[in-house]
C-alpha cells in the first residue's frame, strides 16, 4: 500500500513533538484564553414552566403521553445542567413507557459520571436492544468501558464508532485516546494515517493536530482555538471542546497538574450538554488522583 507524502511529513512532526518540554505547557497556562460561562437558555426554562403546568393540570393524560412530556422536561433540565432533576424524570419516564431508548441513553451517561459503570452498561445496551442504529449508543457505550478501564471494550465502540463516519475528527480523537492506553506508539502511529486519510477543513480537525504535535499549545490557543467560529456556535462551546482536550494531551505528556487547570476552565464553561464538559469533573478528579500517587512515589 503506498504511503502518502503528507504522512511522512505529518509523522516528522509528531516524533519532534515528542522532544518537547513541559515549558510550553507552563508558558500556555500564563497566557489561558478565558471565556465567560455560557448563560443558561431562556427558552428552556419557559419550556419547563409550560411543561409543568401540563403534567400538574392533565391527570389523564395517556400514559406515552405523559412519558414523552417526562421525557422531554428531563432533557430540558440536563440541558441547564440540574442534572438529579433529570434523572428524576428519565426514570418516571421509563415507568410510563419502558421503551424510550433515549431517557435510557441520558441515564446511562449519568451513570458514567457517577463512575457507576455496571449501571451504565446497563442502560447502553437497553438503547441498543430498541434501537440497534442509535446514532450515540454506541459511542457512550465506549466512553463508559474507556473510564471504566476496560480498554479492549473501549476501542471495538470506538472503532465501530469511528468507521461509521470516519471524517467526525472527534470520532478519530475518541479511538485515539483508547489506543494510546494499549499501545502508545501505535496509536499515534495509527492518528497520524487516519488525519492524512480522513481529515478536511472541519476545525476538529485542528485537535487532532494538537494530538499529533503538528501545532504547539500556545499557537493553539493563540489563533486555532477560536478559528472558523461558527454561527450557531459560541465561544463557550467552542472553548469547553479546546479545554478539555487540551487537557487529555497533558495527561498524556504526565503533566497532570496543568491538565487539572484545563478540566477545572472546561467544567467553568457550563456547557452543560457537550461530552467533554460531562467528564470534565472526571477526568479532574482522576488528574488529582495521579497528582497524588506521584507525590507519595516522590
Amino acid at each position: 500500500m503506498k504511503i502518502r507524502i503528507g504522512l511522512v511529513i505529518f509523522l516528522m512532526m509528531f516524533l519532534s513533538a515528542c522532544a518537547q518540554t513541559g515549558k510550553s505547557s507552563d508558558n500556555a497556562l500564563t497566557n489561558l484564553f478565558v471565556v465567560t460561562p455560557q448563560e443558561a437558555d431562556a427558552r428552556y426554562q419557559l419550556e419547563i414552566a409550560k411543561l409543568n403546568e401540563i403534567v400538574a393540570r392533565d391527570l389523564e393524560l395517556p400514559e406515552e403521553s405523559r412519558a414523552e412530556l417526562l421525557y422531554r422536561r428531563g432533557s430540558l433540565y440536563d440541558a441547564l445542567g440540574l442534572v438529579t432533576l433529570a434523572r428524576i424524570d428519565f426514570n418516571h419516564a421509563l415507568e410510563y413507557n419502558p421503551r424510550l431508548a433515549d431517557a435510557y441513553n441520558y441515564l446511562g451517561i449519568h451513570y458514567t459520571q457517577l463512575e457507576e459503570f455496571g449501571y451504565a452498561y446497563e442502560m447502553f445496551d437497553g438503547v441498543l436492544e430498541l434501537e440497534p442504529e442509535h446514532p450515540y449508543a454506541i459511542l457512550n457505550r465506549g466512553v463508559n468501558a474507556y473510564y471504566d478501564e476496560r480498554i479492549d471494550l473501549a476501542i471495538s465502540d470506538f472503532r465501530d464508532y469511528f468507521e461509521a463516519q470516519p471524517t467526525d475528527p472527534y470520532r478519530v480523537i475518541w479511538l485515539f485516546l483508547a489506543e494510546v492506553e494499549d499501545d502508545a506508539t501505535a496509536a499515534r502511529l495509527n492518528l497520524a494515517k487516519r488525519r492524512v486519510e480522513y481529515g478536511n477543513t472541519e476545525w476538529g480537525w485542528s485537535l487532532v493536530d494538537l494530538m499529533l504535535g503538528a501545532i504547539d499549545e500556545q499557537t493553539f490557543l493563540n489563533g486555532f482555538a477560536v478559528r472558523d467560529l461558527k454561527p450557531d456556535e459560541t465561544l463557550a462551546e467552542r472553548m469547553c471542546e479546546t479545554y478539555f482536550y487540551l487537557g487529555k494531551l497533558q495527561q498524556l505528556n504526565g503533566d497532570f497538574s496543568a491538565a487539572s487547570v484545563y478540566f477545572r476552565l472546561a467544567m467553568s464553561t457550563n456547557v452543560f450538554m457537550f461530552l467533554e464538559y460531562r467528564y470534565a469533573g472526571l477526568e479532574l478528579q482522576r488528574s488529582k488522583q495521579a497528582l497524588e500517587t506521584n507525590a507519595t512515589n516522590g
